[in-house]
């Protein structure tokens, strides 16, 4: 939707559209919190099955604490069973072993700093908030009066800032699936992919993130790898019936969202390897289709068990439903985020909150500019406030145009809110001031 060709003004100014829309609460109050978010999922409607909350920059302990506070009233008034944030796919099945009860999914023991640092991708598992999120989840799903029980999920695909997983770790888990309901196509499998797939030091060297030449996503090794992965697909396809019937539904999906997320990853070490003008950006929009596939997969899981509905937690430019931009270092890119796609995938079963601070000087932000997005939310009572855009449907257009956008202070990781961000996203919501 362009925000500019709205014509059909409902509020005469910004700020009469924040007074009559906004629902306050105070961090102080938990029942003034928990009332704003049952207001928000009321006006949000009984449809949303994925509701996003996104933050605008990684590593604030407070954003992470509000998203656990919300995530609580959610499961206890909502229907929500699930949770997925911006970590590594398949890490967060160790985590998710932990909140069901159990270890890791081997059975064996594991102290809780091996828990954080292989449950989590981007050095999450570090974060106080996280750890208390899981530990919250656990203690939930061992009370015997609690009978649906939380599931916690990673969302993101297996790569860092500068670094992708080698593929090997998502195709053996396919592997031994098949190997276990059939020994001979599994291992014969096995013995044709384990020489492609070599050793994962020479997928994962960091130095391929900034020289393509360095990368082996295209040898032919590769090539011969993921042509082995389509056929290890179309197996499984074809034989859908039978795996089903033998290993459940729930092992058959997730074995088949492995064999994807695996071929995605081949083609994201391809587009590594590949020298182009543009090779940021798809990268980067790559990233954000697996996500979204993620995404979609753990949505349709939770909805097709009739479990309950999911809260999905990342950076903001992941969530939205407009395109991403970013400054890398001279050259602007931009690519289509996973709520993008998730929108399309989901339509109205999707839903996304966008999150901003109006201050914290211990994070480098100071007093938002007159006029901008932050300064203008943050100007009414309580501590914070959700305000619903409408997806700008009746905002004067003029206006937003002409609004400011916020600096970021000594915070170059803060991305602002922008007049974009009234169709980005479904819900604004700020917080005045954080520590």
């Amino acid at each position: 939707m362009d925000l500019m060709a709205s014509s059909d003004c409902q509020y005469d100014s910004l700020d009469e559209w924040i007074v009559r829309e906004a629902i306050s609460f105070s961090l102080e109050s938990k029942g003034t919190l928990e009332s704003a978010v049952d207001r928000v999922v009321a006006d949000l409607g009984d449809e949303v099955q994925l509701l996003g909350l996104g933050e605008p920059t990684h590593g604030v302990e407070a954003f992470l604490q509000f998203r656990n506070r919300l995530f609580r009233r959610l499961v206890k008034a909502h229907g929500y069973c699930a949770i997925a944030i911006e970590s590594s796919f398949p890490r967060g099945r160790v985590v998710n072993e932990y909140v069901g009860g159990g270890d890791l999914n081997s059975g064996e023991p594991i102290s809780d700093e091996e828990l954080w640092e292989l449950g989590f991708s981007h050095g999450f598992g570090r974060l106080a908030a996280n750890r208390e999120l899981i530990e919250w989840m656990r203690g939930y799903n061992g009370d015997a009066s609690h009978v649906a029980k939380l599931r916690f999920y990673g969302f993101d695909s297996p790569t860092e800032m500068t670094v992708a997983d080698s593929p090997r770790r998502l195709l053996e888990f396919v592997l031994d699936y098949l190997s276990g309901i059939d020994t001979a196509s599994g291992e014969e499998r096995r013995k044709r992919m384990e020489p492609l797939w070599g050793e994962d030091k020479q997928w994962e060297d960091p130095a391929v993130a900034f020289d393509p030449t360095k990368g082996i996503g295209s040898s032919s090794e590769a090539i011969a790898l993921r042509i082995e992965t389509e056929e290890l697909i179309t197996e499984l396809t074809m034989r859908r019936p039978e795996l089903v019937s033998k290993s459940g539904a729930d092992r058959f999906e997730e074995a088949a969202r492995y064999a994807a997320l695996g071929r995605q990853m081949l083609g994201y070490h391809a587009g590594m390897a590949r020298a182009s003008d543009n090779r940021i950006a798809e990268l980067l929009g790559l990233r954000d289709v697996m996500m979204a596939d993620n995404l979609a997969y753990i949505a349709e899981r939770e909805r097709e068990r009739g479990r309950g509905k999911v809260l999905v937690f990342a950076h903001n430019f992941h969530l939205k439903y407009g395109e991403a931009e970013w400054q890398f270092g001279p050259q602007r890119v931009a690519w289509w985020p996973a709520g993008a796609h998730v929108g399309q995938m989901l339509g109205r079963r999707y839903a996304v909150i966008g999150m901003g601070v109006a201050v914290s000087e211990s994070h480098g932000i100071g007093q938002p500019e007159a006029g901008s997005l932050e300064a203008r939310l943050a100007a009414g009572p309580g501590s914070g406030r959700f305000v619903p855009t409408h997806l700008g449907a009746g905002l004067p257009a003029v206006e937003l145009a002409a609004m400011p956008t916020r600096s970021v202070g000594s915070n170059p990781g803060y991305f602002p809110f922008t007049p974009r961000s009234v169709t980005d996203f479904d819900v604004l919501c700020v917080l005045n001031v954080i520590a």
